[in-house]
């Protein structure tokens, strides 16, 4: 048998339709491999983007921290520019501070991450810190239902007050008094269309109502035990000796930090006479006796306090406690200085159970390391107690002070309306528990108050020992509102 053998033959048209499903299969898979790595990208972008979004809040968040902790600091708030940002991390932070009428801050803060970008906006109050918070605080733990503090005086004589003011009861301010603050009052605070200065460009602040702030608890800081010297303890010890700081008096050897005192001073007998406990005079034996016959803390008669020459033990950073009297007053100078050699300051508190009079002028050497705090203190068993006395009784020639001073009772005048205390200027802050009663008005003459408040105490750029703290010495800042917005434009 004849075997031929043939030669299967794919039709032409058959194999085309092979050749284009493989072309087309390729292409599918390309085309997938293609979608597979453009999701695979689109997925590492997006989640590289949601990660620098992340850090772009983050940036921003540390914006706002920054300003917090200027603003609680009391510092002039800065936390960069676009063309000049902060660093965080590997990214940055800039943004706006901007203080507003209510004396609180927006805080706009805006963070870079890449190409990221977020902004946050908040309200930050910077807080009011308690008495020493203010220029002016009365607490009027009495419950006066009348009581509210006074300004006035007409033309230049108008009272000043550079800082805030808070009353228990109300606040009045009349003819030329002005302020540069905030009043604040538990019930009504009257004022003229000029008595409160704007600091801040646009309107001035408007006055708070309905406001209730604490006083310190000073019973319960027992002073009589938390003191670095019992100064009425020291002069257990003391001798009766007379001096050119004038009369006889009790006093100390420089070797004692209570040297700074003298006790019962001949020459101020009638002052002694007219109170209930032993009268203790802050005056340096062991200085020379100045005049400063000017008033104005030139040639001051000076009161040291620390490292004595006799080796005794430092008198800075110190409470003194006195059971009794505190007089600054001399008949032989116009003016006292505390000061001290340490490079670190002066930074003195006396706490006084019994009462405080501020007769002669007391200045500081140094305006930005030195302080020097009075509190006084009730004594139970005297009813003219815890008082600051605020003016020379006799001559009328207190002009200016440089202290921080609470009363846990009142505030008051003595003679401020002789003609020497025209004018009375005080660094500081003027703080009562319950009043701050000053009636400077005789006939058609007023003396004129001016208050400079002194944030150091506040903002915690000076520490003064024993400062009642339960009582909020130290503003504490707190967040209104915070949300995120738009980025602003830079």
């Amino acid at each position: 048998m004849l075997h031929t053998t043939q030669t299967l033959r794919v039709p032409p048209a058959r194999r085309g339709i092979a050749l284009y499903m493989t072309v087309v299969t390729v292409v599918v898979l390309a085309g997938m491999s293609v979608a597979v790595v453009t999701v695979g990208l689109a997925g590492q972008q997006q989640s590289r983007m949601t990660i620098a979004r992340a850090r772009a809040l983050a940036a921003a968040e540390a914006a706002i921290g920054d300003a917090f902790v200027q603003i609680a600091a009391s510092l002039p708030a800065n936390i960069g520019t676009a063309a000049a940002p902060r660093s965080f991390a590997d990214d940055d932070y800039y943004g706006t501070v901007v203080q507003n009428l209510d004396k609180t801050f927006t805080v706009t803060g805006v963070g870079r991450s890449g190409a990221a970008r977020r902004a946050l906006e908040v309200i930050v109050d910077p807080g009011r810190g308690g008495v020493f918070g203010n220029a002016i605080f009365a607490g009027n733990s009495s419950k006066d239902p009348a009581f509210a503090l006074k300004f006035g005086g007409a033309g230049a004589q108008g009272d000043v007050v550079d800082g805030d003011v808070y009353s228990g009861g109300g606040v009045t301010f009349t003819k030329d008094a002005k302020i540069k603050g905030v009043p604040r009052a538990t019930k009504t605070v009257t004022t003229t269309p000029t008595s409160i200065v704007a600091t801040v460009p646009g309107p001035p602040p408007p006055p708070e109502t309905g406001v209730v702030q604490p006083i310190p608890d000073i019973a319960g800081m027992n002073y009589a035990v938390n003191n670095d010297v019992n100064v009425a303890a020291a002069f257990a010890s003391s001798t009766w000796a007379s001096n050119a700081a004038g009369g006889s008096a009790w006093q100390l050897p420089k070797s004692n930090p209570a040297h700074i005192f003298r006790m019962n001073p001949s020459d101020r007998a009638a002052n002694c006479s007219a109170t209930t406990k032993n009268d203790y005079f802050l005056e340096d034996p062991h200085e020379t006796v100045r005049a400063d016959t000017n008033s104005d803390g030139t040639d001051p008669y000076r009161i040291t306090v620390g490292n004595t020459a006799d080796g005794g033990p430092s008198g800075n950073k110190k409470v003194y406690y006195i059971d009794g009297n505190l007089w600054i007053h001399n008949t032989k100078t116009m003016s006292f200085r505390l000061e001290t050699a340490e490079a670190s300051g002066l930074q003195v508190t006396f706490v006084v159970r019994g009462n405080i009079y501020m007769a002669d002028n007391l200045w500081s050497k140094d305006s930005v390391k030195d302080g020097v705090a009075f509190i006084a203190m009730k004594d139970p068993a005297v009813a003219d107690s815890g008082n600051v006395y605020f003016g020379d009784p006799s001559f009328g020639t207190l002009r200016h002070m440089a202290a921080f001073m609470y009363a846990e009772n009142n505030f008051y005048d003595n003679n401020l309306n002789a003609a020497g205390s025209a004018a009375v200027e005080l660094r500081g802050n003027m703080t009562a528990g319950n009043k701050v009663a000053i009636n400077r008005d005789w006939g058609a003459q007023h003396s004129k108050l001016t208050v400079k408040y002194d944030k150091r105490v506040a903002s915690g750029a000076l520490t003064l020992p024993g400062l009642p703290g339960s009582s909020g010495v130290t503003a504490v800042p707190s967040i209104r509102v915070w949300r995120e917005v738009g980025v602003p434009h830079p």
